[in-house]
């Protein structure tokens, strides 16, 4: 007579999902590093449209003279504080993406996520070590290697993975993070 087992199979927390899933290859970053820029010029557009906005608002109430320049886009592109601006905006871009949701644009759509290895979401620290340390993409090339870790992820104590398509499809979590998910 042989006996069944009635034990169920433990499932995996959320957490441990993640753990499990494997590195991301440098052409899986390629492409959501594309994908990103694309993303990053609207953002990066929108933002010059409002300083445009704002610059006509603040010459028209009299706080600055733009006769001098040629246009509002002459002024903008001499600007110190527009070039800060947009360096702000580009950074805001990537940390509040990976600290928040682990993902930006187009790592959701190569289903890559950046999280630390116990599958936690990366800190903002974490996030702006990663980005200063990543030479525009650059430190992606590191991924050819075999344990395919870039030399940002080594900086900022981190890892990229490929989500299966369960957890990419994922939509239980009400925040950002798998934190969120029911305690049993």
């Amino acid at each position: 007579m042989v006996k069944h087992n009635n034990t169920k199979t433990a499932e995996l927390s959320l957490a441990e999902q993640y753990q499990s899933c494997e590195r991301a290859s440098f052409f899986k970053r390629l492409g959501a590093y594309i994908y990103d820029l694309f993303a990053l010029g609207a953002v990066l557009m929108l933002a010059t449209i409002l300083a445009l906005l704002a610059v006509v608002i603040a010459n028209k109430a009299g706080f600055i003279d733009l006769s001098v320049y040629k246009d509002t886009a002459d002024y903008l592109g001499k600007s110190l504080v527009f070039l800060i601006y947009l360096s702000v905006v580009i950074i805001g871009f990537f940390t509040y993406f990976w600290s928040q949701a682990g993902q930006t644009i187009g790592m959701k759509a190569w289903r890559l996520r950046v999280q630390n290895s116990d599958g936690t979401n990366i800190s903002f620290t974490q996030a702006l070590i990663r980005l200063s340390t990543s030479a525009f993409g650059l430190g992606n090339v590191m991924s050819l290697l075999k344990d395919r870790n870039a030399f940002q992820d080594l900086w900022g104590e981190c890892e990229v993975i490929v989500m299966t398509k369960e957890l990419s499809n994922w939509k239980g979590f009400k925040g950002m993070a798998f934190m969120d998910e029911d305690k049993k």
